[in-house]
C-alpha cells in the first residue's frame, strides 16, 4: 500500500506517524521477511551464521489493497494464489483470549522481544508501526508514547540501515538493494587485499526441504562489467536517486544497481580529482583569478556534499517508500563471504519463483548483511565492545526523510507507555 505520509511535508513527525498509523490500521502485512545473524567467535572474526525465513501472511480482517501495489508485488513474483490458499492467518491489534502460548505470528514476534536482541531494520519507522499494530497491539496514540513502547520493548536497541546508509557510511544513495551492494563490493575489495573483512555462513538443509528453500543469486562481477560494455541504455535517474521509478519494468532506462554504483564511482573518483587540482593550484600560488574561479566552484560543491562524505544526490520525499510499505520486511547461508559467485536462501517457508531478488527474507538478509559491515568499520581492531549500546552512533536512531535528524527511539520524561503494551510486556515476562 502506498503510505499517505509520503507526499506530506516533513513539518511535524507527528503528523506523518498518524498517517502510518491510518495505513497500518487499514492494510496489511503480506510478508514477514527475518534474517537471524549469530557471531561465530571460534572462527575468523567477523565471520557470521546467517539463517533467513520468509513468511507468507493473510490478515482474517478486510483490508484495502491498492492496485499499483498489487502490481508491484505480481511484478517481483509475489505469489497471491499461496497467499489465500497458505498464508499464516493473522489478525490486527490487541490479543484475543490467551494468545502468548499459542503458535503464531504474534507469538514470534514475542519471542523476538523476550531474546532481548538488537533489531535492525530499514527505513524502520514503517515497520515498526506495521509489527505493533499487526502482531503486538492495537498503536498508541502519539508518537511519544510509542517510541516509550518501543524502547521497552526492545531494551538492546533499534537499529535503522537507512540511518546508518546515509550519515555512518555516507553512501550516495540509501536505498535498500543500492546499500546492500555497495557494502558487498567494499567487502570484496577488502577480501581481496587480505584486509579484515565480512563473512557469511549459511545453513545446510537436507534434501527432503528443497521444496521450501528459495534461493537468491547474487549478482556476479564477470556478468555485471560484460553487461556495462555492452550496454548502452542510460541509466534511470529517479530509480538511481531513489531505487523506485513510477514506470516500473515499462521504463526505457537501465534499473541495474551496479550500473548506478558504477557511475557513481566514477563520478566520486572525477570529483576526488578536481579537488586534488583545485588544492595543487593553492598550493603552487597560482594566478589568484583563477584559484578564486576553482575555490568558488570547489566551496560551493563542499557545501552541497559535505567535505567528509560522498557527492550526494538530490535530497527529497523518497517515492521508494511507497514499495516499503507494500512487502513489509523488518529489516535482519554454505559459505558466502558474499561472493561474486555465490547465492543466498531467501528464506525457509518460501516456494521458488522465477522472480526477481525482491522478497520479504532476501530485503531482511540484505538489512543484516548492511548492519554487520558497518558494525566491522566502525568497530575497527577494537575487540571491547564494552557495557554500552552494542553500536552507539546508530543506537535507537530511525531515518527521517527529509529530516537532518533522526527519530530517537527513547522513553521521555513527558511520555508514559500505554496500558494495552504495559499490560502485555508483563504478561510475556511472567509466561517467559
Amino acid at each position: 500500500p502506498e503510505p499517505t505520509w509520503a507526499v506530506l511535508p516533513p513539518r511535524c513527525i507527528e503528523e506523518r506517524y498518524k498517517a502510518v498509523c491510518g495505513a497500518a490500521r487499514t492494510r496489511s502485512v503480506l510478508s514477514l521477511g527475518l534474517a537471524c545473524f549469530k557471531q561465530l567467535p571460534e572462527k575468523v572474526r567477523n565471520t557470521y551464521l546467517c539463517q533467513v525465513y520468509n513468511l507468507t501472511l493473510l490478515c482474517t480482517e478486510d483490508y484495502v489493497v491498492e492496485p499499483q501495489s498489487v502490481q508491484f508485488l505480481v511484478q517481483h513474483g509475489f505469489d497471491f494464489n499461496k497467499q489465500y490458499s497458505q498464508g499464516i492467518p493473522y489478525h490486527k491489534g490487541n490479543d484475543k483470549g490467551n494468545e502468548s502460548q499459542s503458535r503464531s505470528v504474534r507469538t514470534l514476534f514475542l519471542e523476538l522481544i523476550r531474546a532481548k536482541k538488537p533489531l535492525i531494520l530499514h527505513n524502520g519507522l514503517i515497520d515498526l508501526v506495521f509489527l505493533y499494530q499487526c502482531f503486538y497491539a492495537h498503536l498508541p496514540e502519539s508518537l511519544g508514547t510509542f517510541t516509550a513502547d518501543l524502547s521497552e520493548m526492545f531494551p538492546a536497541g533499534i537499529y535503522d540501515t537507512k540511518y546508518a546508509s546515509e550519515f555512518e557510511t555516507r553512501f550516495v544513495a540509501s536505498y535498500l538493494e543500492y546499500a546492500y551492494k555497495k557494502c558487498k563490493r567494499e567487502n570484496c575489495k577488502l577480501r581481496d587485499s587480505s584486509g579484515q573483512h565480512l563473512t557469511v555462513e549459511f545453513c545446510s538443509y537436507p534434501a527432503h526441504m528443497s521444496r521450501y528453500i528459495d534461493y537468491r543469486y547474487c549478482s556476479l562481477e564477470e556478468e555485471r562489467h560484460g553487461a556495462a560494455g555492452g550496454n548502452n541504455v542510460p541509466v534511470c535517474e529517479k530509480f538511481s536517486a531513489y531505487g523506485w521509478c513510477p514506470k516500473g519494468v515499462k521504463c526505457p532506462h537501465s534499473h541495474n544497481i551496479d550500473l548506478i554504483i558504477d557511475e557513481d564511482d566514477k563520478l566520486w573518483e572525477k570529483r576526488k580529482k578536481r579537488k586534488h587540482r583545485w588544492r595543487h593550484r593553492k598550493n603552487t600560488k597560482v594566478v589568484v583569478t583563477t584559484f578564486q574561479q576553482e575555490s568558488s566552484g570547489e566551496n560551493m560543491e563542499q557545501a552541497q556534499n559535505g567535505e567528509e562524505g560522498p557527492p550526494r544526490k538530490q535530497s527529497c520525499f523518497e517515492p521508494a517508500a511507497a514499495t516499503e510499505l507494500a512487502e513489509m520486511a523488518p529489516n535482519g547461508e554454505g559459505s558466502d563471504q558474499v561472493e561474486r559467485k555465490s547465492k543466498v536462501p531467501a528464506g525457509l517457508g518460501s516456494a521458488s519463483h522465477p522472480g526477481g531478488t525482491h522478497r520479504a527474507g532476501f530485503d531482511a538478509f540484505m538489512t543484516g548483511y548492511i548492519m554487520a559491515y558497518v558494525w566491522m568499520l566502525k568497530q575497527g581492531k577494537n575487540t571491547d565492545a564494552g557495557a554500552g549500546p552494542w553500536l552507539p552512533d546508530c543506537h535507537n536512531k530511525l531515518y527521517l526523510s527529509g529530516k537532518s535528524v533522526p527519530l530517537q527511539i527513547v522513553k521521555s520524561s513527558f511520555s508514559k507507555s500505554s496500558k494495552a503494551h504495559s499490560e502485555k510486556i508483563k504478561l510475556a515476562w511472567d509466561s517467559a
